[in-house]
């Protein structure tokens, strides 16, 4: 785009970009969204609204104000931030990119906004600042359309607050790294129920050059980072492509370590690249394991077995990559027994320190959209959609286990940076308690400590 002139005076349209919440890392989305619009012509101002605050006058005068929705808590922080806003400066274009923009784009037209943009945003938002820049009028809703395969440009994190700001890796041998964050991949092949990738992409995934995500890692590197978090919902959806990012990553930053997520059925299939994965610095691997029941597994569509999910433990243990498992602890199928159950799994499997305290107390999400909606056993638990929550709510057939999960969650939820091991003997003990069990034996597996297992000190994962 070529800036308008008026008398010899250049004018220069200005976007602001807002985050509010990433998993306490630095916006992605924002440098992404920021490098596409600057090579627009345009002026850009982010803003991390987990680090910094929303003063009137960052966006008094903003021509486009794009807020990025990648998950739930996101979203629902956003809400008010979109009201004010729209408040503030009724004249500035509006628009919602990223997952969950399309799954609330009713909610989101009621605040003001006119464009709601989905998984692949890059193009789309580079066309909306185009419609503003030649005074085109907004048609509100969605971009329809197949996802665009597109050629990304690098991210372009200048403006946002340092590296040093954001989630750090806490190491085994001691002291922190500084956490970089970037995307190899996005979308996934599979069609996960209760999964937000799926409303978007439906099966689709598509891939970021690896050049440009070696330079955006290089970026990070020289910026301070010690260690990278790949975003991809699932790393080897390309385990190709993955893994030729991974090795030139560790070719080129031999001490940097990196975490990956990859589903249970993917670390069996490729079990051959996990010891690959360990010698080019992988420090672990998040898996949405989500449930030991085999039933809740098959109406999740999850695509493996508590059995699988067991081989994929040894399979990890064996090849010297840590497995950071995460659950949806609580949904409409379980009872307090197989909760219990649950918790004695996690035990004999050594995984206490393996797994997050609140991934002890994280409820079943049904936003709109979702294929738990088409699935008749979900469909009898579900009340009214909650504008509020951004969910359709349910209740558990049994109100003892939405108690247990509401004290559960008082347990952890505040307590988030308490010794793992302490947490989850409190858990079990009052599980087994509100089941009518006895306590659990005392545990036999050697004292400790946390920091034997490599983590982020930003658990939330929803």
């Amino acid at each position: 785009m070529v800036p308008e002139e008026y008398n010899d005076c250049v004018v220069t349209r200005s976007a602001v970009l807002v985050s509010t919440y990433e998993m306490g890392r630095q916006p992605f989305g924002l440098a992404s969204a920021s490098a596409w619009l600057r090579a627009e012509g345009w002026s850009v101002a982010c803003l991390d609204l987990a680090k910094q605050r929303l003063r009137d006058a960052d966006v008094a005068a903003a021509d486009l104000v794009a807020f990025h929705l990648p998950m739930h808590t996101a979203t629902r922080l956003a809400g008010p931030v979109i009201a004010r806003v729209h408040h503030l400066n009724p004249a500035a274009r509006l628009c919602a990119f990223g997952l969950y923009g399309p799954l609330n784009q009713q909610w989101l037209q009621s605040l003001g906004v006119t464009d709601v943009l989905g998984g692949e945003f890059e193009e789309d938002l580079a066309s909306v600042a185009r419609d503003v820049a030649a005074a085109r009028p907004a048609v509100p809703g969605s971009r329809p359309g197949s996802l665009p395969k597109i050629h990304f440009l690098v991210p372009d994190r200048s403006g946002l607050p340092a590296l040093s700001a954001y989630v750090t890796l806490q190491r085994p041998e001691g002291g922190r790294r500084i956490v970089g964050y970037t995307e190899a991949s996005r979308g996934c092949r599979h069609l996960c129920r209760h999964c937000p990738v799926v409303p978007v992409y439906n099966g689709q995934f598509r891939v970021v050059q690896p050049e440009i995500v070696l330079a955006d890692i290089a970026a990070q590197v020289a910026a301070g980072a010690g260690h990278i978090t790949f975003g991809d919902p699932d790393f080897f959806n390309g385990p190709t492509h993955a893994m030729r990012i991974v090795e030139a990553l560790h070719e080129a930053h031999a001490s940097v370590s990196y975490d990956v997520t990859i589903k249970v059925e993917h670390l069996l299939r490729h079990r051959d690249l996990i010891p690959r994965l360990s010698a080019t610095g992988c420090a672990f691997v998040t898996s949405a394991v989500e449930s030991v029941d085999d039933g809740v597994l098959g109406l999740f569509d999850k695509g493996h077995t508590r059995a699988d999910f067991i081989t994929a433990v040894g399979v990890c243990r064996d090849a010297g990559v840590t497995l950071a498992p995460t659950f949806v602890a609580f949904h409409p199928w379980l009872t307090l027994e197989s909760y219990c159950n649950l918790l004695e799994t996690i035990e004999q499997l050594d995984l206490v320190e393996h797994v997050a305290p609140i991934q002890l107390a994280i409820r079943l999400l049904v936003p709109d959209g979702s294929r738990l909606l088409t699935l008749p056993e979900m469909r009898q638990h579900l009340g009214a959609f909650d504008a509020n929550t951004l969910t359709h709510r349910w209740s558990h057939p049994d109100p003892r286990v939405d108690q247990l999960q509401a004290d559960v969650m008082a347990l952890v939820g505040v307590r988030l940076a308490t010794d793992r091991r302490l947490l989850f003997e409190q858990v079990r003990a009052l599980a087994r308690d509100r089941a009518g069990l006895p306590p659990a034996p005392a545990d036999t597996h050697p004292a400790r400590a946390r920091a034997t297992v490599p983590y982020l000190n930003e658990p939330w994962y929803c």
